[in-house]
């Protein structure tokens, strides 16, 4: 629900910022505003992709029709964008695969061939890297919701956070800590960011491992992870990889303090739940319920 929402919210910004752009072209109003979106619906964040572009069809209804919705832009009794003289949104959805190269070539076609307005994307970073530096070539707005590298200090800032009130709370000096990352864009950026604030927070890192990207195994890592044996564990995932490391972890006799991840969204999802619930103080990124001390061997 928590995905579905920042989508929707995505494409009411994208709205208001086309009405914005377009105030000036008023006399000579499009009929349409043609908006890209590029989302991975095949490979392993599929049903993110598929959820994403769902919420943003939705939203999209809203717009081109009349509302009573008390959302910013929505209430209206006209049909289509009032001030672009009721022109609609088209959306032109594409399926980059968890390709950066694939979301580089289809930013480009949807702007010199479908001609869009703006762009709505990518959930991976490496796609959102390479797409909007296309959208920036062309001076086309592009929307992310999602994406946190080049710029993940506040997620992984929040995770150091909630150890130090962890420590408060229970009373407990955290030493060491596991950091495991996949290995595009996303987990590189943040592992990287973890190591530092792992060092300037006094933690001694004694597990630092990146693992291929759509792997289908993680058991030997979890098993590098488990010899470490660090007081916290710091997976950087997406959502099928979360499932994997979890489900091993799930099965050991011994487990970190806690695991604080960094995933793709994956545990709102009821898989990603059930195998946090029988993983050992498990946590996401932005937690909000006590995790458990480990337990005595």
């Amino acid at each position: 629900m928590k995905t579905f929402r920042l989508r929707v919210l995505s494409v009411l910004m994208a709205a208001l910022l086309i009405g914005l752009l377009a105030g000036s072209a008023r006399a000579q109003a499009p009929r349409e505003i043609v908006i890209g979106v590029i989302y991975p619906l095949s490979g392993n964040l599929a049903q993110i992709g598929i959820d994403s572009v769902t919420a943003i069809r939705m939203a999209t209804e809203i717009f081109n029709g009349r509302s009573r919705l008390n959302l910013p832009s929505a209430r209206k009794t006209t049909d289509g964008l009032p001030g672009l003289g009721g022109a609609k949104i088209r959306l032109v959805v594409v399926d980059h695969q968890g390709k950066p190269e694939l979301g580089q070539a289809e930013a480009e076609r949807l702007i010199t061939q479908e001609k869009v307005t703006a762009l709505l994307g990518s959930v991976h970073s490496s796609v959102t890297a390479t797409a909007s530096q296309v959208a920036e070539r062309y001076g086309v707005p592009f929307m992310n919701g999602e994406s946190s590298s080049p710029h993940d200090d506040h997620f992984s800032q929040a995770m150091f956070d909630f150890i130090r009130d962890f420590e408060k709370k229970r009373g407990i000096k955290v030493k060491t800590v596991g950091i495991m990352h996949e290995d595009t864009l996303f987990g590189a950026d943040s592992a990287k960011v973890q190591e530092g604030l792992a060092k300037r927070d006094g933690y001694a890192i004694v597990a630092r491992m990146a693992y291929r990207s759509r792997t289908t195994s993680l058991d030997a890592e979890v098993t590098r992870v488990k010899a470490a044996n660090p007081d916290i564990f710091l997976p950087t995932s997406h959502t099928t990889d979360a499932t994997l490391y979890s489900r091993p972890r799930a099965r050991s006799t011994t487990s970190p303090s806690c695991s604080s991840p960094r995933t793709r969204a994956g545990w709102t999802r009821p898989s990603s739940r059930r195998c946090a619930r029988t993983s050992k103080g498990t946590s996401p990124a932005r937690p909000s319920r006590s995790i458990s001390r480990r337990r005595s061997r």
